[in-house]
């Protein structure tokens, strides 16, 4: 696979465009993004500084991370492969009054001819959608400056995963679409492990990333069986060597 070219599925790519128009309303399909949106920013908070850092958003859909990040002081490039998704993340750009340098690029083409310039890199709900996960952790982490952090959120492939990502939550509650999920694609803690090591990245925390529909809300937790963030770190030259 020519990665820069191919990693996608256009499939995936038309089904969230789809979702576009609706994407910044609160109670919308998108429900449970605006809900889990507040505890992933604070958790990337917590780590990096974000003031006048450079944020590199993977998978921006619609903006809700991205303007986020803004808005806490970064210098924010996002990239997305929808085009309906960054026409709306534009379009809400300009109501907000958030900067947010918004660009149809996949991260594997960006890696190839940007250089290592970001404090920080953000890929959150993306990886499961992709072929070759792997390859856009590579890719992140070419682009992290040493030192720099890249922040993950997935789902694990449990029966847990499978009951409440999609039995709960598209067939019985209907908070998302259905098909927006597929079981065989959600990820392992232990893989992404893997790939991150691979990319020459330490993992430094694994967090448990809980929905609660009752109140429509969310919170980190000890529990990483369903949703799950990752936090992983650049080393610099010296700690490369060592």
């Amino acid at each position: 696979m020519n990665a820069a070219a191919g990693n996608y599925s256009q499939a995936e790519l038309d089904k969230f465009d789809e979702l576009a128009q609706r994407w910044w309303d609160p109670n919308g399909p998108q429900r449970a993004l605006h809900a889990l949106n507040p505890v992933r920013l604070s958790y990337v908070a917590e780590r990096a500084q974000l003031r006048d850092a450079a944020v590199l958003d993977v998978g921006c859909g619609g903006g809700l991370l991205s303007e986020g990040l803004a808005r806490a002081g970064a210098r924010v490039t996002a990239i997305d492969l929808a085009p309906n998704l960054l026409k709306v993340a534009r379009l809400h750009g300009l109501e907000s009054g958030i900067k947010v340098e918004y660009r149809a690029l996949a991260v594997e083409a960006l890696a190839a001819d940007a250089p290592p310039a970001f404090d920080a890199v953000t890929c959150m709900e993306m990886l499961e959608h992709v072929p070759d996960p792997a390859s856009v952790i590579e890719a992140c982490a070419r682009l992290l400056k040493p030192g720099g952090r890249l922040f993950l959120s997935t789902l694990n492939r449990t029966p847990a995963a499978f009951a409440l990502a999609i039995v709960g939550a598209e067939y019985v509650a209907r908070l998302l679409p259905r098909g927006t999920h597929r079981y065989r694609d959600f990820i392992r803690p232990s893989e992404l492990a893997g790939w991150l090591r691979d990319a020459g990245l330490q993992l430094e925390d694994v967090s448990g990333l809980m929905y609660e529909p009752w109140r429509n809300g969310a919170r980190l937790s000890s529990r990483t069986d369903v949703n799950y963030l990752a936090c992983a770190r650049k080393p610099g030259p010296v700690e490369a060597r060592a």
